[in-house]
């Protein structure tokens, strides 16, 4: 059995046992900060830990955080041992389909180039360890602008991949791995619940006409009210989704699960698993700008020479990088950073630092900053890993996860 599936199994019997319920927390890996933080807040917190990585973060060009696939699980070891963490942690895939890396859309691939560029992500991905690919193909950058992709090329684009996948794995003896499927932005098409339906009769049939009946997705991604720009969660819509999708086997999965206001009900409406990314992005922009008012302190006091201008450098390489553009709403398309309001320029900033912390100027920033205060008694890397961490703590409590790792056993 695939690790993932291990735990969720696991999980369920302790629910049978203890009437305690349980989500997985996953955590979007954008920077080397939320790596190491996780492993710390995990050993903690004596739970597992789920690292749920897209395209655009670790690919085979090694994405805007500088890593592989195979390097990425060669830096998760590292860290693991560097705090001796020995719990199971899950690597995965997220939002693994066409179109969903940044450089494909820009540069219009054609859908052949598209999958096949999924496809090598998918071998380079198992052949590094992975545990669980998201097979996300509900983006078609050729439809009519306002179009969402029929849901039944979805389900086959679906098959196609998970097929590649299955095929490449056993032909290089690999273990078994597990599988998500779907997305709950509007251009996914899972938004109603007649087309969810279809969707997953739809994959069913195509799975089973592959000869790949005893393969199916662990998780199914659920539209349960959160998405990038809200943080309510809604316990009803993920209850009658969970009573859909438990029947296969399957479990709902969130996505944009950041600062969301009712984390406690995930569990309670049964939901397997919750992804949180940039407001881990947010946190370490806030304790890097809490350090530089520290640097400026100690600066004007004379024990500091010279200033890292650390938040300058972070607005000015997502300026630079241009990856704001891609978050702007409706009314702001076109304009220049300068020209949103300024509550919207710093949420573009905070959001779009994931992108930028492996530019040189960054990592140089960082660094004198860190030296800086360090002469002054200041730990600043403790600080950001604390300031993640704190968040980090908040969805193991909320998600009943503590102490997780000794009801688990062997896996």
């Amino acid at each position: 059995m695939a690790k993932t599936e291990d735990i969720l199994r696991r999980m369920e019997e302790l629910k049978t046992q203890t009437g305690v319920s349980r989500t997985l927390f996953a955590a979007c890996p954008n920077s080397l900060s939320v790596i190491k933080a996780s492993f710390r807040a995990a050993k903690r917190n004596n739970a597992p830990i789920y690292f749920a990585t897209t395209l655009n973060q670790v690919d085979c060009d090694g994405g805007y955080t500088g890593m592989t696939q195979s390097e990425f699980t060669k830096i998760l070891r590292r860290e693991a041992a560097a705090v001796h963490y020995e719990g199971p942690y899950i690597v995965a895939i997220d939002h693994g389909g066409p179109w969903l890396k940044d450089k494909q859309s820009i540069e219009r691939w054609s859908t052949e180039q598209a999958m096949e560029g999924v496809k090598k992500s998918y071998e380079a991905a198992l052949l590094a360890g992975y545990d669980l690919i998201h097979v996300d193909p509900t983006v078609d950058i050729f439809l009519p602008k306002g179009e969402i992709i029929d849901i039944h090329i979805v389900a086959k684009r679906t098959v196609e991949l998970i097929a590649h996948a299955e095929a490449f794995r056993k032909a290089h003896s690999l273990p078994p791995i597990s599988y998500e499927v779907g997305t709950e932005e509007v251009h996914g098409g899972l938004a109603d619940p007649k087309t969810f339906d279809t969707f997953l009769i739809d994959l069913k049939a195509g799975l089973a006409a592959e000869g790949l009946s005893d393969v199916w997705p662990c998780f199914i991604v659920g539209k349960v009210g959160t998405d990038l720009h809200t943080t309510t969660f809604d316990p009803d819509v993920a209850k009658e989704l969970t009573a859909k999708v438990r029947p296969y086997g399957s479990y709902i999965k969130g996505h944009y699960t950041d600062d969301v206001s009712n984390p406690e009900a995930y569990p309670m409406s049964g939901m397997g698993a919750a992804n949180v990314g940039p407001e881990f992005t947010m946190n370490e922009y806030d304790a890097l700008a809490e350090l530089e008012q520290e640097e400026i302190k100690h600066f004007e006091a004379g024990s500091i020479p010279q200033l890292s201008h650390i938040t300058r450098v972070l607005w000015q390489q997502v300026y630079e990088s241009g990856r704001w553009k891609k978050w702007l709403h409706g009314d702001e398309v076109g304009k220049d950073l300068s020209e949103v309001s300024s509550e919207r320029q710093l949420w573009l900033v905070k959001t779009g630092c994931r992108y930028i912390w492996q530019k040189a100027e960054t990592l140089v920033a960082r660094q004198l900053l860190y030296d800086n205060l360090k002469y002054v008694g200041v730990n600043a890397e403790e600080v950001v890993l604390m300031r993640i961490e704190h968040n980090m703590d908040k969805y193991y409590r909320a998600f009943n996860l503590i102490d997780l790792n000794d009801m688990l056993g062997d896996l």
